[in-house]
């Protein structure tokens, strides 16, 4: 593997100060953000890799890294960024740093195509059931925020969604992208409509998906924000989105 130092020096505070190459690590198995399609890195966040570093100026490459490996591999210098659906948490703060989020993948309610005009506040919501799969965050929200409806958790979101549509449930809470993708390849889902989004609260959503990064390597991170601003600002980052989500997950 090429350990070449992409750089020519050092800022004053020990980051690298001039970026030629940029190597950039994906796990490759989590699809739309990242895929191997003929072998090689595909999807979202690889779309978005190559625009960002067209707008600072780097070559960039790619490599494919299984998960557990991702940091150890960041640290160790084997490659200089991780764009893996990653998500900002203070376990993970403890050992690299992230940029600013791309993607606040928001959450929703699912329910029943005759009640599509369901008023999925707390207060809508009294009474009601609401499916939740067990042990996330989803299920600490609605037992916090929906105290006066009845939780059921699942083992799985699949589960959940099942009894949704046998009729046992009101409604389903969940990760807006994992529903999507479950009405659009399950037949059992034909029943059912996506209602509301769930107001983004990082107290129990986190922070979102953001660029792994060394915490030494504050020029680069400088740069990959500075990328990310004036593709969000120029409308290309919601282009590049339109290809993958049908929907805002920002």
């Amino acid at each position: 593997m090429n350990l070449v130092w992409p750089l020519r020096g050092f800022a004053a505070d020990g980051s690298k100060s001039s970026w030629q190459t940029v190597r950039i690590a994906s796990e490759g198995a989590r699809p739309p953000y990242n895929y191997l399609e003929h072998n090689k890195l595909a999807g979202f966040e690889i779309d978005l890799a190559r625009d960002l570093c067209a707008r600072m100026k780097v070559s960039c490459s790619f490599i494919a890294q299984d998960w557990d490996g991702l940091i150890p591999g960041l640290l160790a210098h084997h490659y200089d960024a991780i764009m893996a659906a990653m998500e900002i948490t203070d376990e993970a703060r403890q050992k690299i740093a992230f940029t600013k989020p791309y993607v606040r993948m928001p959450s929703a309610f699912m329910t029943l195509k005759e009640h599509a005009t369901l008023d999925t506040s707390p207060a809508g919501l009294v009474g009601k059931s609401i499916g939740v799969e067990s042990g996330g965050t989803h299920q600490a929200y609605v037992e916090d925020v929906y105290k006066q409806s009845e939780i059921r958790p699942y083992a799985t979101l699949e589960e959940a969604i099942l009894d949704l549509a046998e009729g046992r449930l009101d409604a389903v809470i969940g990760d807006k992208d994992a529903l999507a993708d479950y009405m659009k390849t399950r037949k059992e889902a034909q029943c059912c409509v996506l209602v509301a989004d769930v107001p983004h609260d990082p107290a129990y959503f986190g922070d979102g998906i953001g660029i792994g990064l060394r915490p030494e390597d504050k020029t680069l991170k400088a740069m990959f924000e500075k990328a990310l601003d004036s593709c969000m600002a120029d409308g290309t980052f919601a282009k590049i989105r339109a290809k993958y989500f049908d929907f805002n997950i920002n």
